[in-house]
Order: structure tokens, then sequence, then C-alpha cells
């Protein structure tokens, strides 16, 4: 069976978790493992990148100790370590996730009217 290396909680570092987490494709795919089921497949998650910088954003996500993968047959399966993180960091990833989707609301606003504004 194939397997994944992940850190353990021991291994999981605030510089790395804050760099993966700086990257808005990571705290989108880390949005979804929030809202969505545990064990969501890669396939599952609509990114706009290619599917070889698809596979390095959840590399990186592991890595970080962010999220845990496993195989399930052909596919992997993808978990957000939330207990871990909260454990380690208590409110940092709640804060991400909440900012995340605040930030996805507002941009997905339409942009006001600005006929006849003269900026004055």
């Amino acid at each position: 069976m194939r397997t994944l290396a992940h850190p353990t909680s021991d291994e999981i570092q605030i510089d790395a978790v804050l760099s993966a987490l700086a990257d808005p494709i990571r705290r989108r795919i880390v949005t979804q493992l929030a809202d969505g089921h545990d064990d969501q497949a890669c396939i599952a998650f609509e990114l706009p990148v290619s599917k070889s910088t698809s596979t390095h954003h959840f590399r990186v996500l592991r890595e970080a100790g962010i999220i845990e993968q496993h195989y399930k047959g052909t596919a992997i399966l993808n978990t957000l370590r939330s207990g871990v993180l909260h454990e380690l960091f208590p409110g940092l990833l709640d804060a991400v996730i909440n900012a995340e989707r605040k930030e996805a609301r507002r941009t997905s606003l339409p942009e006001p009217a600005t006929a006849g504004f003269s900026g004055h």
C-alpha cells in the first residue's frame, strides 16, 4: 500500500504553516476542506490551476502539516488536520478560514456603479 509522508504534530512549525497559508489557492483548498466532509479527493476541488500545480499545492499543505493525505485505490483523499492545528496554534486556522470566506464574499460581489462619480 502506498503512503505519503506527514509531519508529526511535534514537527509542525508555525513558519511552514503560515508560509503554506499565504497562498490564495491553498487557502481555498483549506476552506473547502473545512466546509466539506473529511476525505475529499483532489479531483473534487475546482481550482484555476493546472493539475501539476494543484498537486504542488496539496503537497505544500501536507508537508506543512495542514492536511493529511492517503490513498484509496488510485485517488488521494485529503483531510484537514484541524484538531492538531487547533492544539498547536489556537485560533489560527479559524481566523484564516473566516478571513478567506469573507474575502470570497467580498470579491464575488458585483462592482458598485460608478456612473456620475467625479472622485471629489
